[in-house]
This record gives C-alpha cells, sequence and structure tokens, in this order.
C-alpha cells in the first residue's frame, strides 16, 4: 500500500483521480475519520471493500460529486433540501433514489435508498474532480475499532487497498446520519 501526503497527491493528482474512476479501492481522509473507498459505480470493486470489512450485507454511503448529482439522482424533499443547504459537512444523509443505476446495487443492498456525503474536506474537491460517486466507510473489520491512524490500520484491510490519502491522526467520530426517508431520524453512531 502507497502512502501519499497531500502534497504528493498534488503532484499526481491525475493520475489519482484515474485510479479512482477505473475502480482503486483506497483510504481517504473525510472531515470526521478515514474512510475506505472505491468508484461506487464499479461493482467489482464495492464487493472487494466488502471482502476487506468483513460486511455482507449493510448499506454503504458515498460522497457524492455534487449538489447537482444529488439532486439528479436522489428523491430531494422539501426537508431534505434543507439539510442539502447545511453542506459540506459531517452528515449522511439517507435519501430514496430516482435512479437506482447512479451506483452499483452492491453499494446500498439494492435498498431504494441511498446514504450521501459532501464532507467539508477537501477529498470533496478530489472526487468533484473525479465525477463519480465514491464510496465512504469506515476504515475498519465489522464490528472492529475505526482507524484513527496507520498505526491501528488492520493488517488485513492494508494489504488489500492501493493506496491510502493519509493526514495524521484523525480524532473525529462518524458522520451524523440523518435518515430521511420518512419520518427523518437522527441516528447516533
Amino acid at each position: 500500500m502507497r502512502i501519499l501526503n497531500f502534497e504528493e497527491l498534488h503532484l499526481e493528482k491525475q493520475s489519482i483521480i484515474d485510479a479512482i474512476i477505473n475502480g482503486t479501492v483506497f483510504i481517504h481522509p473525510t472531515d470526521t475519520i478515514y474512510g475506505i473507498g472505491c468508484n461506487a459505480q464499479n461493482p467489482n470493486s464495492v464487493k472487494k471493500i466488502r471482502l476487506l470489512k468483513g460486511r455482507a450485507a449493510s448499506p454503504f454511503s458515498v460522497i457524492a460529486p455534487s449538489l447537482n448529482w444529488v439532486m439528479e439522482n436522489c428523491i430531494v424533499t422539501k426537508e431534505a433540501g434543507e439539510w442539502l443547504e447545511k453542506f459540506p459537512g459531517p452528515y449522511t444523509l439517507i435519501l430514496k433514489l430516482k435512479n437506482e443505476k447512479c451506483a452499483a446495487k452492491e453499494v446500498n443492498s439494492g435498498l431504494k435508498t441511498l446514504g450521501v456525503r459532501i464532507p467539508n474536506h477537501w477529498i470533496s474537491n478530489l472526487v468533484a474532480e473525479a465525477d463519480v460517486p465514491v464510496v465512504t466507510t469506515s476504515v475498519n473489520r465489522a464490528n472492529e475499532d475505526y482507524m484513527t491512524s496507520l498505526e491501528d490500520l488492520d493488517s488485513a484491510i492494508k494489504s488489500g487497498v492501493d493506496f491510502a490519502l493519509y493526514e495524521g491522526r484523525k480524532e473525529g467520530k462518524p458522520s451524523k446520519i440523518i435518515d430521511l426517508t420518512g419520518a427523518v431520524r437522527i441516528i447516533e453512531r
């Protein structure tokens, strides 16, 4: 696994973007914690993340490439629109889909909903430049603690990712999940 800092990312930005578009599995920082991700439209890459995490069915979220992408692919009610105005930020909004082909079915286990994020972090700009939704899920095996630094990265996950965009220890907590598919629920993790 290659480790790249912010400066190294910018030196190799186009090749990193191409790798993301082509399905590479990688670790990325967000405004909350580190995530493991891939192009959410690549079913084989999503399956690889499921194997690495040991998480067979629970849905993954995506970093949306833009608010327009969310509007084009998800049903945005008035209440959802109010939450979208809070982006970028530490939220994952669960929305009903209007375009089920915007992400591989392996992302959300065939559900008609999708968790979307736009972190308040430079990773959102990288995703916007790639112009594809990127899976974002905590870097950990199912039911284990999430990664806060490379020192606590699970060796099985480390061997299965191509590179890590690393910016040091993260002391945050996972994003707050806001379920907007019915009666609004805020899910604490």
